[in-house]
């Protein structure tokens, strides 16, 4: 043995085949696990790409289709909408002056004594508040536009000539920045993260800048704002967020810190302005009635250029002329909607829905397996409805209550209204009433005449308000001492009350109907009278006698969301607020029974059975993959039932069709064989915005609601066709805009994209827009249908919503209905060989469903909303869309089968369960047709004649797919033949 212990033997020199031995097991044990992570990485890599290639897709792009068209077509004008514009640029800046024209007609002057406003030129002012230097321009969420570059409160005002007190502002602004003062921001879909915080400034930090106060003393402008978003509701109390507040209060009320800003205030400044930067209402009766506060605006969130307005307003070279589009209540406990908004959850339903693993992993989702509810128990008392007739039962006292009425609004002129004539024609036509309005002031303005209509009423009959909104009109401006005539129409048939206990249908019951020119919802106009209007007997609009305006019969589809009220008290069921008994039928908070669901909203929550579905359907299996020179623009101006739809259906095949049905997300896909384009379809109510694509953001609207404001129709076509020119210079086809959801609650955290508490004010207004942006070939998907009022229980496998049928049906139906039936896009189409344009006429191109249920069934899988209602009843011709598909409820087979035809997502998030039945197959047909007939009539055919052929360019990730792929069969042989390589010199060896 040797010195280190060894034996001669082990310390012998290794031999050259122990080395060959020592060699093989190195690169076996080194080489060999290399190889592999590398093949197992390079495998993953490449499944990931197949298998996530639509959202790999969305983020890198998707390739490029080149179209060619025929050389006998390449002199045709297949230019079918053109731009206004000669680029972005001058695009650009005339939406921005556009903004400001919509905020300057919506802002609503609230109050203004001593006609305190508008200041003197050139005024020396303090601004305070957090929002004028950290101001809402508008909401978070899908519906969020870029406002980087927007005016800020500060900059219009001194656009408008104003001095703004420096020292005071940058203290604000330093305090808003301070990550230590968080203002309150709705997360989407994270109540974890959401938080409630003012945010205010304290008063002592005013306090500390009082020296500057003296030189900027002509008034103090409090900016008061209250954020919102998409997948939040607001506080509706406050414990936890904000010390300030007592127990109980809510959001919407104003805190300590404002109260005590607003004294500071009044004691240091003669002149105090509040405006309010919310696109929702808030808690203002204590400033309305404080005789320290001289003015009150309501400037809703301006976008990008709206805070000119207010500048405007301010100096007096913009007079206001906007209106409330809610009634803004003195207590938001009291309203009948109060005690049925919030988190309700059954005791007794476990929601469970299969998760395939492929979607699971495409999808950052939460899956509850709760089943959340809501109940509209205020039935049709909803906003002004209530109030109004609340009021004229004497169950309220009007004036305590309400602080200004829906409809309501100042001006700095005068104006005095004469009904100078009216026509009234039979019960299947139509009322007119001519108003004459004057100018009896000193400064030129505009105003809103507003025709409401009070239906015959009997206790315990049919429920009806005190006064419904008909029509309205806004004047052009009218110099002092000018008159205009404005002409308001009202269709007999639209009063009509919903009975859906007995006839099951529209009534016009026999009575007289009073039609009043009002203010507001509130106040007649002085000088005019009612105009009677006599019905001799009852009127049913039912069978062959549906009301002229139907495509079809009207009578009760939806039953099951009736299901949970009753006529008398019950056990597990709601008797809804009733104008026979307001005080013995006030909503109260859901009770213990109601948290207990029957078997039927149990077996509704259940996951749908396409199997069940497949079995009952009696229908042939459709022709699929038949081969036809047919493209899509070939279809293009011609009736959606032309036989020659159903050659173009019969070439395509499954894959075909299902691929473009599961990647709905923003876009439709392209379809080769059929030279169908890609379309690109963006959010967002306030301008094109993107959560995919950046590059979409444009111009920042103003809030719905503060279009709505401005009651001017004609303003909101103009904004539907100046984003239609913008869509034609980004490529842009169709839109997910306008929408429509009603004020129900002020707490609703999505009320800045809708318009108003009121369904025909929402109704004209979204209308308006979407014809506006027809004009340009682009279609509109309304949302969300239906009755989607409430943010917070949306991921949580869709809330159940309750409500009469008579409630559906006249408030949340009401908007979507008028926007289906009046909608039109002019379709120039080429109609023979020679190249000669023709034009036709379609309908209403998208809507989207929404995420909440009605009754305890999907919207989007409700197929009396979606079919029997939608286009049996309304004619609607176009494709339903879901809201974003990342649950696992909303199941894409359901979807189909009820009429909601693309899923807003992207594969493979979500599947077909069934591909193969007779059922599946028809119903995949159906969704394509729906697709195609309102892509080929739409803007995204620009460029394309009949006969063209399309070659398609992968896009580079493509390649580095292929690559990948290679590079793994190259590893997986390489390293086998090296293996088997080794092993052989091993046993050479």
């Amino acid at each position: 043995m040797n010195a280190k212990g060894r034996t001669s033997a082990e310390s012998a020199p290794t031999s050259k085949k122990t080395k060959k031995r020592m060699s093989n097991k190195k690169f076996l044990w080194i080489w060999v696990p290399v190889l592999a992570v590398v093949t197992v990485i390079a495998v993953v890599a490449t499944v990931a790409l197949n298998v996530f290639g639509t959202w790999v897709a969305s983020q890198l792009g998707t390739g490029t289709y080149e179209f060619t068209n025929s050389e006998e077509s390449e002199a045709w004008d297949t230019e079918y909408y053109k731009t206004d514009f000669a680029d972005i640029d001058a695009l650009d800046t005339a939406a921005k002056d556009l903004v400001a024209e919509i905020a300057a007609s919506g802002m609503v002057l609230a109050k203004n004594e001593g006609a305190s406003l508008p200041l003197a030129s050139g005024a020396n002012i303090t601004l305070m508040g957090r929002s004028a230097a950290d101001p809402v321009f508008g909401g978070a969420g899908s519906g969020s536009v870029d406002t980087r570059s927007a005016v800020t409160p500060r900059v219009g005002l001194e656009n408008a000539g104003f001095t703004i007190n420096d020292a005071v502002y940058n203290a604000i602004d330093t305090f808003a920045q301070d990550e230590n003062n968080p203002r309150g921001f709705i997360e989407m879909d994270r109540p974890d993260v959401s938080t409630y915080y003012i945010g205010e400034m304290p008063v002592a930090q005013y306090e500390a800048q009082a020296s500057s106060f003296a030189q900027y003393d002509d008034a103090a402008v409090i900016l008061i704002g209250r954020p919102g978003g998409e997948g939040g509701d607001l506080a509706m109390n406050m414990d936890g967020w904000d010390e300030n507040y007592v127990d109980g209060q809510h959001q919407l009320q104003l805190n300590q810190d404002e109260r005590d800003l607003i004294e500071l205030a009044k004691a240091n400044f003669e002149t105090v302005v509040v405006v309010i930067n919310a696109s929702t209402t808030l808690e203002l009766g204590d400033i309305q009635n404080d005789e320290g506060v001289d003015a009150i605006v309501l400037a809703g969130s301006p976008g990008a250029t709206g805070f000119d307005a207010l500048g405007g307003i301010l100096s007096g070279d913009v007079n206001p002329s906007g209106r409330t589009v809610d009634v803004w209540s003195a207590d938001f406990t009291q309203d009948p909607t109060f005690n049925n908004f919030g988190r309700f959850i059954y005791d007794n339903i476990t929601a469970s829905f299969p998760v395939p693993a492929i979607e699971s992993a495409a999808s950052n989702a939460t899956v509850t397996d709760e089943a959340p509810f809501v109940y509209y128990s205020e039935g049709i008392y909803l906003g002004y409805r209530y109030y109004e007739t609340a009021a004229a039962e004497g169950f309220i006292d009007y004036d305590s209550a309400v602080v200004y009425p829906f409809g309501y609004g100042l001006s700095y002129t005068t104006f005095e209204w004469a009904v100078t004539d009216s026509k009234a024609g039979a019960v299947d036509g139509e009322i007119e009433v001519t108003v004459e309005v004057t100018n009896t002031g000193d400064t030129a303005g505009r105003e809103v005449v507003e025709l409401y209509h009070s239906a015959p009423y009997t206790p315990g009959g049919i429920e009806k308000p005190e006064v419904v909104l008909s029509d309205f009109a806004k004047t052009g401006v009218i110099e002092p001492g000018a008159s205009e005539s404005v002409t308001l129409t009202v269709a007999v048939e639209d009063m009509a009350s919903y009975d859906h206990l007995d006839a099951k249908a529209y009534v016009l019951e026999a009575g007289d109907y009073e039609l009043t020119v009002r203010t507001d919802s509130h106040t007649v106009a002085p000088g005019t009278e009612p105009i009677v209007y006599t019905v001799d007997s009852d009127v049913v609009y039912s069978g062959e006698n549906h009301r002229a305006s139907d495509a079809g019969e009207v009578t009760n589809q939806f039953d099951d969301a009736s299901a949970q009220f009753a006529q008398t008290p019950t056990e597990g069921k709601v008797v809804a607020l009733s104008r026979a008994d307001f005080a013995g039928t006030f909503p109260t908070a859901p009770t213990a029974d109601l948290f207990v669901a029957d078997q039927a909203v149990i077996d509704a929550f259940k996951a749908w059975d396409y199997e069940a579905a497949a079995a009952a359907f009696d229908g042939d299996m459709p022709k699929t993959g038949v081969g036809s020179d047919l493209t899509l623009v070939d279809l293009r101006g011609l009736p959606k039932d032309d036989p020659l739809w159903d050659t173009l259906l019969d070439s395509l095949s499954v894959p075909e069709m299902t691929a473009m049905l599961l990647n709905g997300a923003y876009q439709t896909a392209a379809i080769a064989s059929i030279a169908k384009p890609q379309t690109l379809e963006p959010d967002g109510p306030a301008g094109f915005s993107s959560f995919i694509n950046s590059s979409i953001n444009g111009v920042a609207y103003p809030s719905q609601y503060l279009i709505a404001q401005s009651w001017d129709e004609e303003l909101g076509r103009q904004m539907g066709q100046m984003l239609g020119n913008e869509a034609l210079l980004k490529g842009i086809n169709g839109w997910y805009a306008p929408a429509a959801n009603l004020h129900r609650s002020p707490f609703a955290g999505r009320n800045f994209e809708y318009y108003s508490e009121d369904p025909y004010l929402s109704g004209v207004m979204m209308t308006a827009v979407a014809n506006g942006v027809a004009e340009k070939g682009v279609y509109t998907t309304l949302k969300h249908f239906a009755l989607n009022e409430m943010e917070n229980e949306r991921v949580n496998n869709g809330p159940a919503t309750w409500a009469s049928e008579q409630t559906i049906r006249e408030l949340y139906l009401k908007p979507f209905e008028m926007a289906v039936k009046n909608i039109t896009m002019e379709v120039p189409y080429l109609s023979d060989d020679n190249g000669t344009i023709a034009t036709t006429t379609v309908g209403a191109g998208g809507i989207m469903s929404s995420f909440n249920r009605i009754g305890a069934v999907w919207a989007g899988g409700h197929h009396a909303l979606m079919t029997d209602v939608l286009r049996g009843e309304w004619g609607f011709e176009g494709f339903g869309i879901s809201d974003f598909n990342l649950y696992p409820y909303m199941n894409p087979n359901q979807s189909i089968s009820a009429g909601t035809d693309l899923t807003l997502t992207f594969q493979p998030s979500k599947s077909f369960q069934d591909t193969t039945s007779a059922k599946a197959v028809t119903d995949i047909r159906n969704a394509t047709h729906n697709i195609l007939y309102t892509v080929a009539n739409s803007n995204a055919m620009n460029g394309l004649a009949p006969g063209a052929t399309v070659s398609y360019t992968p896009p580079q990730w493509r390649y580095v797919q292929v690559a990948i792929t290679a590079a793994v069969g190259l590893l997986v042989l390489g390293g086998a033949t090296l293996v088997v390589l080794r092993v052989r010199k091993h046993k050479d060896a």
